[in-house]
């Protein structure tokens, strides 16, 4: 019998690369992608590393590379890497039975009994350039952490073309592969579980595998025991399931300047809470209580920052009857005089629309018209690109948006932003 087997497949420098596939000047340049308000480095092109950007620094740190090695900053563009990421999920989970999303640029494919799938993993690698042009790597191994590794050298050695199979190499090479990668580098392991290691002698993978695992699991927790045994490879980490409903939905944005009044904060609070309730809808779910919380800066002189948690009537996923509660929470915790620098709505309570319990005093016929206006809200917007249909209480300037000053066009998304070709 062929035994279990999963394939860990990683877009590289995805964020960069789904740039790159809409404007080719890109490739070949140092390129970042920045995080929100255009603050720290969140994606790097290898160029980047190489002229030592590090990930995570702020940009105005190496905003100088533009002008002497060419650096290229762009600000993120989130629905174009959502749409990329739903593309290239949708297409690998065509290779095998199952798989597991793990991340918007990473999923897990169980691929036990498939024969030559070292075969199968390069052919994926080609489709995926081909259809989407974005480039991949693929680790194949008998549990999801080596698996996870095996990703990691793929990526990092040439030689390789990008696909590493476990299996396929000498114990002896095995041996030295787990030698050369630091124990921080292993699946769970952060830099804190990392330096206690440190302290025990275990610096590489190697040293952790070839570790005590009941005494270490003693030490630390079973989760450590699970990862020596994953390994040594044996599976303990099987694949999850897919689609399981989240608990909670969480909206939250940085403003692009500080904001004072309450009808800034309103529009704001209404928008946050009018993108969590489609995220809400398209899980098929709703919501019990609605949480708002706004801060100012944590280094302000008069620092200030506050929340406020309301149950509703009953679960909804109307985003105006959302919004309507949302708002009371906000004038709960609202101080003036205050410069808020960010505002966070969280949807708490969340279960599966399907086991719904109607309020004793609702009126059927009020639910069924918010059921119909919701549908034809995430038609409409489904059709014609997200804000074709909101709430007028969004606000129409929304000055105290998020900075974006380098942001590349919706190119999936918006029918305005679509690429045009010139013969």
């Amino acid at each position: 019998m062929t035994r279990e087997k999963y394939a860990l497949i990683d877009c590289n420098n995805f964020y960069v690369s789904c740039e790159r596939v809409f404007n080719p000047k890109l490739v070949g340049k140092p390129v970042v992608v920045l995080s929100n308000n255009d603050g720290c480095v969140v994606a790097r092109s290898n160029e980047a590393k190489k002229i030592g950007v590090t990930m995570g620094v702020p940009y105005f740190k190496v905003s100088h590379l533009e002008k002497e090695q060419g650096l290229i900053a762009l600000s993120s563009n989130y629905p174009l890497y959502g749409e990329m990421s739903n593309r290239v999920m949708t297409l690998l989970g065509e290779f095998a039975p199952r798989q597991e999303v793990y991340s918007i640029d990473e999923c897990f494919l169980l691929v036990g009994g498939m024969s030559e799938f070292e075969q199968t993993a390069r052919q994926i690698k080609a489709t995926v350039q081909q259809s989407l042009g974005l480039p991949i790597c693929v680790g194949i191994a008998p549990t999801k952490t080596l698996a996870k590794l095996c990703n990691n050298v793929a990526k990092s050695t040439t030689a390789l073309a990008g696909v590493l199979d476990y299996d396929s190499v000498s114990e002896d090479k095995q041996t030295r592969m787990l030698r050369a990668i630091k124990v921080r580098e292993v699946w769970g392991v952060g830099r804190k579980l990392a330096e206690k290691f440190h302290d025990m002698g275990i610096d590489t993978a190697l040293d952790l595998r070839q570790s005590d695992a009941d005494l270490m699991a003693k030490q630390f927790s079973v989760v450590t025991k699970r990862t020596i045994l994953e390994l040594r490879g044996t599976p303990c980490v099987g694949m999850e399931s897919v689609g399981e409903a989240r608990k909670h939905i969480v909206s939250s944005r940085s403003f692009g300047r500080a904001v004072y009044t309450l009808e800034e904060l309103e529009e704001a609070v209404t928008s946050y809470a009018s993108k969590a309730c489609e995220k809400l809808r398209r899980d098929q779910s709703i919501a019990g209580e609605v949480a708002v919380s706004v801060r100012t800066s944590a280094y302000a002189d008069d620092s200030f920052g506050d929340g406020e948690v309301i149950s509703l009537p009953s679960a909804t996923d109307d985003t105006m009857l959302i919004v309507k509660h949302a708002l009371q929470a906000l004038r709960m915790v609202y101080k003036p005089g205050y410069a808020y620098q960010k505002a966070s709505i969280t949807l708490g309570k969340v279960m599966p629309r399907e086991g719904r319990q109607i309020s004793l005093f609702s009126v059927t016929e009020e639910n069924e018209k918010s059921e119909k206006m919701m549908k034809a809200l995430d038609a409409t917007n489904a059709r014609f690109g997200r804000g074709t249909i909101f709430l007028a209480g969004e606000g129409i300037d929304q000055s105290w948006q998020m900075k974006a000053e380098h942001k590349t066009p919706a190119y999936v998304s918006d029918w305005d932003e679509i690429p045009r070709v010139r013969v």
